[in-house]
């Protein structure tokens, strides 16, 4: 395991783990990617790498690295949200991925340079998850946090213990 993997799993435990009493609290917050930029950190490169699409290893002739955005936003710590995005698998057992990055556009972090920290969700889930492939677009429920970390894919600014995750439609 990845040594920053370590201590972003312990960040996670800290969230709450009585996700009942958060929605008890409030209804599942719904959110977009856009909410998780805070004001003034305007994803420049972000657009810039949406609008490449998907594109091979070794195709890529722009000198785009991940973009230095560590600003995060603490808006939503603690709170159930609801969070569209594309699975990039980290971890998986027999039955399906168990931990993954949640990604704002199809081939992020595979085919391009990775999206800004705070474009990127570290998600576990208890509950394995069988994905059906990288173009599949899906819905993740569950207790969001800021929890800086890094992967060898990329350096992810929040994290998400996966409640519920479906197929986005």
């Amino acid at each position: 395991m990845h040594p920053n993997r370590r201590s972003l799993l312990g960040q996670i435990a800290l969230l709450p783990v009585l996700p009942s009493l958060a929605r008890a609290a409030g209804d599942v917050v719904e959110l977009e990617w856009a909410d998780l930029i805070p004001d003034g950190d305007g994803g420049v490169k972000l657009d810039a790498l949406r609008k490449l699409g998907v594109v091979q290893h070794g195709e890529l002739t722009t000198g785009f690295e991940q973009e230095e955005a560590a600003a995060v936003t603490n808006a939503y710590n603690g709170k159930i949200v609801r969070l569209p995005g594309f699975v990039v698998p980290l971890d998986f057992d027999a039955t399906g991925i168990t931990a993954f990055i949640l990604a704002p556009f199809v081939g992020a972090c595979i085919h391009v340079p990775p999206p800004p920290a705070n474009q990127l969700v570290f998600v576990t889930t208890e509950s394995p998850f069988e994905s059906k492939g990288l173009y599949e677009p899906v819905y993740v429920t569950g207790m969001f946090g800021t929890a800086a970390t890094g992967t060898q894919l990329a350096e992810i600014g929040y994290a998400l213990s996966a409640e519920k995750i479906e197929s986005y439609n």
